[in-house]
Formats: structure tokens, sequence, C-alpha cells
């Protein structure tokens, strides 16, 4: 399987910017596939497809560590890159500890997160 064929999962509840993402991810040849919620992610992903999350921390419903906490627990060794409007130094060193590819704030640069996306992808074995 080629990386770039591998599916960008993106979980944001933010309209604008989950849209904003879908599109700079798109037009850089990556093929996405955006949620709005955690719960929506664990329910209708296909993980078998899944290159890397790009995950907003604070979402409504389960937060992006808690789902990524529970990712780790049942064995996904999905890389993940973090996004987040706030700055806390506590919860990005949760999310370094749950071994994120990536801690980006808001707002972040293009390039930054295309760059977070393929080291993330990177970091995926191929199957």
């Amino acid at each position: 399987m080629e990386r770039r064929s591998q599916v960008i999962a993106v979980v944001e509840d933010d309209p604008s910017m989950r849209r904003s993402i879908e599109r700079l991810l798109s037009i850089s040849n990556l093929t996405v596939k955006v949620f709005s919620s955690a719960e929506a992610f664990l329910e209708r992903a296909d993980f078998d497809q899944l290159g890397c999350l790009v995950l907003d921390i604070h979402l409504p419903g389960m937060s992006g560590i808690a789902l990524r906490s529970r990712m780790i627990e049942t064995g996904s060794s999905l890389p993940t890159v973090f996004i987040t409007a706030l700055e806390d130094e506590d919860i990005e060193a949760v999310a370094t500890r749950l071994g994120c590819v990536a801690y980006l704030h808001k707002p972040f640069s293009p390039d930054l997160l295309i760059s977070a996306v393929n080291s993330a992808l990177s970091a995926r074995p191929l199957s």
C-alpha cells in the first residue's frame, strides 16, 4: 500500500476549521475523512485504511486525549497529530506521553500541518 493512498482522519468539532483542514490536505493530494466528534470517529472510521489521525484535543463529549488513550488501550498505534486552540502545558505533556507525532497550536501554518501529517504517515508501518 502506498502511503499517499492512506486516509487521514480529521476529528474536529468546529465546522470551519474541519473544512479548512480537509481542503488543505486534499489539495496536497491526501485522502481525507472528517469527523465532528470522537464518538463519530469510533463509530464510522475504517481503521484498516487510516494512515494517521489529526485530532482536536477539546471536543464535546469524549476529548481528544480520552480518544487517544482509548485507542492505545485497544492496541492502536495510529500516528496522531494533536491540534488545539488552548495553551496548556499540562495537556501538552499528556499528549506527548500518549505518543503524539506533533502538537500544533491553532492557528497553525498550512506548511506545519502538512509536515506533521507527512511525519505521521512516515511513522505508520505499511501493511
